[in-house]
């Protein structure tokens, strides 16, 4: 497929410090970020990051590199200045694969970027999950989208949507008549839409949730969202977060 993945990477981790070069099972975490990217059916692949250190690192095993300036708010800034630099048209896919994702299914790269090559009238694509437990349904960490009949995004939130007014107040269980759905952090970019997006200023929906994405729907962009084909593993946001990667691939490789 004619799309490129575009992978952000921050050194200076707020809660991580070096998470990127941080190793598991001998290999930096960067490293199996890109590994899952190898395994798609991506044109390209690029890390973008404005640190020279992980430069080197993605360099060094044979990842094609962008550095960036240091002066960016997000990671979505960051994929802009490469699809500018690289002077992508504007009908060109970019898929934003995040640099702390190493357990990111290759067919869910793939498919976030086909819905949106078949969707000429979508800005954007994203994935999701079914939720399955109400402590996971009120989890604020936990983004949860719904969408319309077309499986077009209506809104995100961190709350519990849809609430079930017959249901929640006394949330025992899961409503059986209603569905919910965990946003899962995988975009898909028509390139000169990514370049609009960043230059509008954050909304108030964006700002209140926390929910960069909210900026999209305000100023009318259509974001398709998919239920995964396969559910990505954990992402690595803390140590806790490393441990449990650890232990998963070293899991996944005793059953192999």
């Amino acid at each position: 497929m004619n799309f490129s993945v575009i992978i952000p990477a921050r050194y200076q981790a707020q809660r991580l410090p070096g998470k990127p070069l941080r190793e598991i099972h001998g290999k930096p975490l960067i490293q199996w970020v890109v590994e899952c990217a190898r395994r798609s059916s991506a044109r390209e692949i690029i890390v973008a990051t404005d640190d020279p250190r992980v430069a080197r690192v993605v360099e060094s095993f044979g990842a094609q590199v962008c550095l960036t300036t240091g002066d960016h708010a997000s990671g979505t800034d960051r994929l802009a200045e490469v699809v500018q630099s690289r002077g992508y048209d504007d009908e060109h896919v970019v898929v934003n694969l995040q640099g702390d994702e190493p357990l990111m299914p290759a067919a869910v790269i793939d498919q976030v970027a086909n819905n949106l090559l078949a969707r000429p009238h979508s800005q954007m694509a994203t994935v999701c999950s079914r939720i399955r437990t109400l402590e996971e349904l009120f989890d604020p960490h936990v983004v949860k989208v719904v969408s319309d009949a077309d499986g077009h995004a209506l809104y995100f939130s961190r709350a519990a949507i849809p609430w079930d007014r017959e249901e929640f107040p006394c949330h025992q269980q899961l409503p059986v008549h209603s569905e919910h759905f965990r946003h899962i952090g995988l975009y898909a970019y028509r390139a000169g839409f990514l370049t609009r997006f960043v230059r509008w200023s954050p909304c108030p929906l964006e700002t209140s949730e926390k929910l960069e994405q909210l900026r999209a729907l305000y100023h009318g962009a259509r974001i398709h969202v998919a239920e995964a084909v396969e559910t990505p593993g954990p992402g690595v946001d803390t140590e806790a977060d490393l441990l449990a990667v650890t232990e998963h691939l070293q899991a996944a490789r005793s059953h192999q």
